[in-house]
């Protein structure tokens, strides 16, 4: 099994296959737009547009399973991603993140790194599909933790 193998859906409504980022380096986000760690959409949209050339691929995956801090729609938080900081890296539909309901996505990338504590909390998938390490919120995208992780990844 590797992150390849699932779906899940945009927030648009689309079925998308993650197959179609096969042999790139994922970083996969769960968001929320009224938390704390909310500002950190800036800095993943600089991230996203530094290195998508690269063979690194942004997803953002909102959740409300931390504090409610993700009401709104998908029509809604696909404005307040594009208003408020310009998010051009793929949003996909609301998931659960952990707990009973959680989506596929989230059980696959929880198994060996553990489950989300917060908003922001990022995993890094490599090329094989596979799971190389997760950040909590607190690991800015900016951080040289994340960066260094990012570049060793797509070497």
């Amino acid at each position: 099994m590797s992150f390849f193998d699932l779906k899940a859906e945009t927030i648009d409504g689309a079925s998308q296959a993650l197959s179609a980022y096969k042999g790139k380096v994922v970083l996969v986000v769960n968001t929320a737009s009224e938390c704390g760690f909310t500002p950190q959409y800036a800095g993943l949209e600089s991230l996203w547009k530094e290195y998508k050339t690269k063979g690194l691929v942004l997803v953002g995956f909102p959740s409300n399973d931390f504090g409610g801090q993700e009401p709104g729609t998908a029509a809604e938080i696909k404005k307040f991603c594009s208003v408020k900081f310009g998010v051009s890296f793929p949003l996909f539909a609301k998931v659960k993140t952990k707990g009973e309901g959680q989506s596929d996505i989230y059980k696959f990338l929880a198994a060996k790194h553990g489950e989300p504590k917060w908003n922001f909390h990022k995993y890094l998938v490599g090329k094989d599909g596979q799971v190389l390490a997760a950040f909590p919120s607190k690991v800015t995208p900016e951080s040289d933790e994340l960066r260094g992780a990012i570049d060793a990844a797509l070497k």
